[in-house]
């Protein structure tokens, strides 16, 4: 069966890097919109009896993903596409995995029955907190890889004299897995946290770390705050040099700049962005050859 991969919007370089891996062709997803705003999609290339790949990664604006998404994925089953695989090499709306206030939607859910439309789903390091395994919220097949091969390869090439450190404690299985497998040491901090904006970070650790070079390691790099702390601790400590490294690098508002001006940064290209050097399109690959 032949494929095709198409770029959605923001996702076409992964796309087009896919698709070379995979030896299928490739079209950009067009899009335009009607006078009134409502959005108009066009699959230009025939998928009629193919396997139709679609690639968005939900960023930087989910709610638009989203809708394009769907509609992609309704548009290729009306075109007649054998198979229709979402690739979400950034998969958005699953940190509300619970109502925290009377009213709130539960998103997670929600948005998996909306993108179980699709035959397969396939993404990387999903944020799973509450539930264990997309399938638990999937109706269709979904296959979760991880980056963590990956980027202990790019350590060991790069960053192989240097402690890898988990900035908190839900970064534990980022921190100690990645350098396992790149064998280097490594420690997690602990966060106190004594008001909703006054938290103090505690590293404790049995290798001196005066003089060290460190990597700060975790899942997505958000608003930037899991990491500016730590990096503010580790530096009244002595350590010489600080890499921040993130498999989804989300960088709200001015998150990288703040960043940048304390240490280098470096993520994936699960979601574009200017640090993004690290590419994981191999792992995505094998899956679907």
């Amino acid at each position: 069966m032949k494929t095709v991969v198409f770029g959605g919007c923001g996702s076409e370089r992964f796309a087009k890097l896919l698709a070379k891996r995979i030896k299928a062709s490739y079209a950009p997803v067009r899009t335009s919109y009607f006078p009134d705003g409502e959005l108009l999609l066009r699959l230009p290339a025939d998928v009629r009896g193919k396997h139709a790949v679609l690639v968005y990664s939900f960023q930087p604006y989910p709610g638009e993903v989203l809708l394009e998404a769907l509609i992609a994925i309704g548009a290729a089953k009306q075109q007649g596409a054998k198979k229709v695989t979402l690739v979400a090499p950034y998969l958005g709306f699953m940190r509300q995995d619970k109502q925290f206030h009377a009213g709130e939607a539960v998103s997670n859910s929600i948005v998996a029955r909306l993108l179980s439309s699709a035959d397969m789903l396939v993404t990387m390091d999903p944020h799973l907190h509450r539930i264990k395994s997309l399938n638990r919220i999937f109706s269709t097949k979904t296959t979760t890889l991880t980056a963590n091969q990956t980027l202990a390869d790019h350590l060991r090439r790069n960053h192989s004299d240097k402690m890898v450190v988990g900035p908190d404690e839900e970064s534990s299985q980022w921190a100690a897995s990645v350098a396992k497998l790149a064998g280097l040491p490594s420690i997690v901090l602990k966060k106190k946290r004594y008001t909703a904006t006054k938290v103090r970070i505690i590293v404790k650790s049995k290798i001196p770390l005066k003089g060290k070079h460190v990597v700060i390691v975790d899942d997505i790099i958000s608003t930037g705050h899991t990491m500016i702390e730590p990096i503010k601790q580790l530096k009244k400590l002595g350590v010489k040099s600080i890499t921040c490294i993130g498999v989804h690098g989300v960088f709200a508002g001015n998150a990288l700049q703040d960043l940048k001006k304390l240490a280098m940064v470096e993520t994936t290209n699960t979601i574009h962005n200017p640090v993004a050097r690290i590419d994981v399109t191999k792992a995505f690959a094998e899956t679907l050859r």
